[in-house]
C-alpha cells in the first residue's frame, strides 16, 4: 500500500498508559484505548514499549521468557483484527519469542486494514541499573526500514534507540514522515529529585533534535505510574518537523494524546532548512568506526 499524498493531515494517537502484571488486562485496556482513539478521529494509534505487561527488565530473571509470544501471535493478532476493525494502523510493541533461547524487543505496524505493514526489531540494546535488556533481548537484525500505511510512510525505533541520531537519520532517509518511539524510561527513585528534571529534558530535547535534523514528525510514547523500583515518567508527546511540541501529555496519569500532523510541513521544513541536501556523504566513512583512534 503506497504512503498518502504529501498534503494529507495525519491524526496520531499516543496512548499513555499503566501496566498491570497481567496480559490479557493490558490488552483489553489497550484495545479499548484504540477504539477510544480511533472514535475520537486518529488515524494512527502508537502503544507504549512492551505495552502487554510490566517492564520486565529490572532484574535479571529467567521466568520473564515466559511472557514472550511468537509473532504472528495471540497480541498481535488482536492488534491486527483492532486495525482492520476500526480502520486505524496500529505500532504495537511486543516480546518476541523468534526461536527457542532466542528474543527480541520487537516493533510491528500494521496498516488499517489488518495486514502487516512492517517489522522492526529494537537495535540498541541498553543494559543499566534496572534496565538489564542484554539480558532478554537479542540486538535487531532488520536496519532502520519505513513503511508504507494508508495514513503515511511510517518508521519506529524502540526506548533506547531514540538517543541515536544515525538511527534517526536512517529511518528518515528511508523515507519516514513519522518517526514513533515506544519507550519505558522513567526515575529511579533515589536520583529523582538531584537529576530527574535534567533526565526527562534530555530525553524530550534529543528527539526534537531527530525532529529538526531530519525535516519529519517525532512521537514518542510513554509508561506512567510505578513498576517496582521504577517510576516511569509519562509525557508522551509530539513534535513537527522544526522541533516545537505540538502536544505533551502530564508525566502522570493515563492520557491518550491526538495530535494533528500536516505531512505538508515536512517538503516545506526541508526546502527551507535544506541539511539533507547538503549532507557530505562523501566524508561521513568515519560513522561506520567505534572510535576514531
Amino acid at each position: 500500500m503506497s504512503s498518502v499524498s504529501s498534503n494529507q493531515t495525519v491524526n496520531v494517537a499516543l496512548v499513555q498508559m499503566r501496566h498491570s502484571a497481567a496480559k490479557d488486562e493490558n490488552l483489553a485496556r489497550a484495545l479499548d484505548r484504540i477504539g477510544q482513539a480511533a472514535g475520537a478521529g486518529a488515524n494512527v494509534v502508537c502503544l507504549s514499549e512492551l505495552f502487554a505487561g510490566q517492564y520486565p527488565c529490572q532484574s535479571e530473571d529467567h521466568r520473564r521468557f515466559d511472557e514472550a509470544e511468537p509473532i504472528p501471535g495471540p497480541t498481535s493478532e488482536a492488534l491486527a483484527k483492532a486495525a482492520a476493525e476500526h480502520g486505524v494502523v496500529i505500532v504495537g510493541s511486543l516480546f518476541e519469542r523468534r526461536a527457542p533461547g532466542l528474543y527480541h524487543n520487537t516493533a510491528v505496524v500494521f496498516d488499517a486494514d489488518g495486514s502487516t505493514a512492517g517489522v522492526y526489531r529494537k537495535m540498541h540494546i541498553p543494559d543499566d541499573p534496572l534496565y538489564y535488556e542484554k539480558f532478554y533481548f537479542t540486538p535487531g537484525d532488520l536496519g532502520f526500514p519505513s513503511f508504507p500505511t494508508r495514513f503515511g510512510r511510517i518508521a519506529v525505533g524502540v526506548c533506547w534507540d531514540q538517543w541515536y541520531p544515525e538511527a534517526a537519520r536512517l529511518f528518515a532517509l528511508s523515507g519516514a514522515q513519522i518517526l514513533f518511539y515506544p519507550t519505558a524510561i522513567g526515575w529511579l527513585p533515589d536520583e529523582k529529585d538531584e537529576f530527574g528534571a535534567s533526565q526527562h529534558e534530555a530525553w524530550q530535547t534529543m528527539m526534537r533534535s531527530h525532529a529538526i535534523a531530519n525535516g519529519l514528525f517525532v512521537a514518542a510514547v510513554n509508561r506512567t505510574g510505578r513498576e517496582g523500583q521504577l517510576e516511569f515518567w509519562g509525557a508522551s508527546f509530539v513534535a513537527d518537523p522544526n522541533g516545537n511540541l505540538l502536544a505533551r501529555a502530564e508525566h502522570a496519569g493515563e492520557e491518550t494524546l491526538i495530535v494533528e500532523c500536516d505531512l505538508a510541513r515536512i517538503d516545506a521544513v526541508r526546502t527551507h532548512w535544506p541539511f539533507l541536501r547538503d549532507r557530505r556523504i562523501d566524508a561521513y566513512e568515519g560513522l561506520t568506526r567505534r572510535f576514531l583512534d
